[in-house]
C-alpha cells in the first residue's frame, strides 16, 4: 500500500513537473528570449534576445501576424538644391527598400525602470528603388524628366531610441504603448543612378548619374530630414507592432 501511494505521489510530481514546463514554453515562444531585469549584464542579454527575435522577423512569425517585413515602402521624398525658378527639384515616390531585415543590434542601453532603450543597429547593405520625377537645371543643363531611380547603401548605422509605458492587457500580461521614438542615421558608401529618364539625351542622362554618384552624401543629406522622419514613423509603428503582441513577461522577468 506504502509502495502504490509512493507511487501514486511520484506520478503527481512528474505530470506537474511537465504541466509547469509546458507552460513556461508557452510563456516564452521559440522567438523570444527571456531576460533578468535586474542581472548586471541585462544590456547584453537584451541585445541577444533583440538579435534572436530579428533573426526570425526576417524569415516570419505568423503566430503574431509578421509574414512579410520587406520591402520597407516610403511613400515620397523631395529635394531642393538651388533657389529660384531653375533650381532643381525632384521627387522620389512609391520608394521600396530591400535589406533593411539584415541588421543586427550592436549594443543596447536601457532604463528598464523607465521603460526607455537606446539601441545601435548596423545594416550591411540597402538597395532602393523608386519612381522620380525632376525639374529645373542642373550642372547648366536642363535637368527636367522623369524614370526610375536606384540606390545602394552599404555601411549602414543607425541609432534608435524608444520611451513606452506600460499597461495591464485583458489577459493579465503587461503589455508597452510606445510614446516616444527617435532615431538618426549614416551610410559610409552610396551608389545612385537614374535610368529610363523619358524625354532626355544619352549626354544629359550621363552627367546627371555622374553628378549624383559624386555628390551621393550631399543629395543624402538634403534627403535626411523627410527621410528620417519617415522611417522614425515606420519604426514607431512596428514596435507598437510587437508590444501590442508580446507581453513583458515573455521578454524580461
Amino acid at each position: 500500500m506504502r509502495s502504490l501511494t509512493l507511487t501514486l505521489v511520484a506520478l503527481v510530481v512528474a505530470v506537474t513537473v511537465a504541466c509547469l514546463q509546458g507552460v513556461l514554453s508557452e510563456d516564452v515562444p521559440y522567438y523570444m528570449h527571456r531576460c533578468e531585469r535586474d542581472a548586471p549584464d541585462v544590456n547584453e542579454c537584451l541585445r541577444y534576445a533583440a538579435n534572436k527575435l530579428t533573426s526570425y522577423i526576417r524569415r516570419g512569425i505568423p503566430e503574431i501576424g509578421i509574414v512579410d517585413v520587406e520591402p520597407v515602402v516610403v511613400d515620397e521624398i523631395s529635394i531642393a538644391l538651388g533657389s529660384g525658378p531653375d533650381g532643381y527639384r525632384a521627387a522620389f515616390r512609391n520608394i521600396e527598400a530591400y535589406g533593411v531585415s539584415n541588421l543586427s543590434i550592436v549594443n543596447v542601453r536601457s532604463d528598464i525602470d523607465g521603460m526607455q532603450f537606446q539601441m545601435t543597429i548596423e545594416i550591411p547593405k540597402i538597395k532602393a528603388t523608386a519612381r522620380y520625377q525632376s525639374s529645373g537645371v542642373l550642372l547648366l543643363l536642363q535637368a527636367s524628366g522623369a524614370g526610375e531611380y536606384w540606390g545602394d547603401y552599404e555601411g549602414v548605422k543607425a541609432k534608435t531610441y524608444f520611451k513606452a509605458t506600460p499597461y495591464t492587457g485583458d489577459d493579465g500580461r503587461t503589455y508597452l504603448t510606445v510614446e516616444q521614438t527617435k532615431m538618426d542615421f549614416s551610410v559610409k558608401d552610396i551608389r545612385m543612378g537614374v535610368e529610363n529618364v523619358k524625354n532626355q539625351n544619352a549626354i544629359i542622362h550621363a552627367a546627371m548619374n555622374l553628378f549624383i554618384n559624386t555628390n551621393a552624401q550631399e543629395l543624402l543629406k538634403e534627403m535626411k530630414p523627410q527621410l528620417r522622419s519617415k522611417l522614425t514613423e515606420h519604426l514607431h509603428a512596428f514596435l507598437q507592432q510587437l508590444f501590442d503582441r508580446i507581453p513583458v513577461e515573455q521578454w524580461l522577468d
